[in-house]
C-alpha cells in the first residue's frame, strides 16, 4: 500500500513564503508522476503543480513563477517551495501519485492520495 504524508503546511502573511514536503513510503519518484492539488473550502480539489518521472515540471497559471515543485528519488520526497503567498492561496494542499509517468492536470489521473496539509495565508 503507498502512502503519502505531507508536511511544512502552516500559516503565513501575504507575501510570505511555506515549503511543503511529501514523503512517500515506495520508492515510485522515478517512475510515476508526482504532483500537488490544493482544495479551497466550497470548491473543487484543482491542480497545482507537478513532476513527471523525467523531472518535467509544470504548473497551473495560478503559481506559475512564484512557486517551484521539485523531488528527491532517493528520498522518495516530493516537495513545493512557495514564495510570494497570496490570501487566494489559503487551501489544503494535497500530495498525489500518478498512474504513470507523464503528469496530468485531472485528478482521475491520480491514484494515490496524502490526507493534505492545510496552508493559510492572512494578514
Amino acid at each position: 500500500q503507498v502512502r503519502l504524508t505531507e508536511s511544512g503546511g502552516g500559516s503565513v502573511q501575504p507575501g510570505g513564503s511555506l515549503k511543503l514536503s511529501c514523503t512517500v513510503t515506495e520508492p515510485i519518484a522515478s517512475t510515476n508522476c508526482m504532483a500537488w492539488w490544493r482544495q479551497r473550502p466550497g470548491q473543487a480539489r484543482r491542480y497545482v503543480a507537478s513532476v513527471s518521472a523525467r523531472d518535467t515540471q509544470e504548473y497551473d497559471f495560478d503559481v506559475r513563477g512564484r512557486w517551484t515543485v521539485s523531488k528527491d528519488t532517493a528520498k522518495n520526497t516530493l516537495w513545493l517551495q512557495m514564495d510570494h503567498l497570496r490570501a487566494e492561496d489559503t487551501a489544503m494542499y494535497y500530495c498525489a501519485v500518478g498512474v504513470g509517468r507523464l503528469c496530468y492536470s485531472t485528478s482521475d489521473k491520480y491514484e494515490y492520495w496524502g490526507q493534505g496539509a492545510q496552508i493559510t495565508v492572512s494578514s
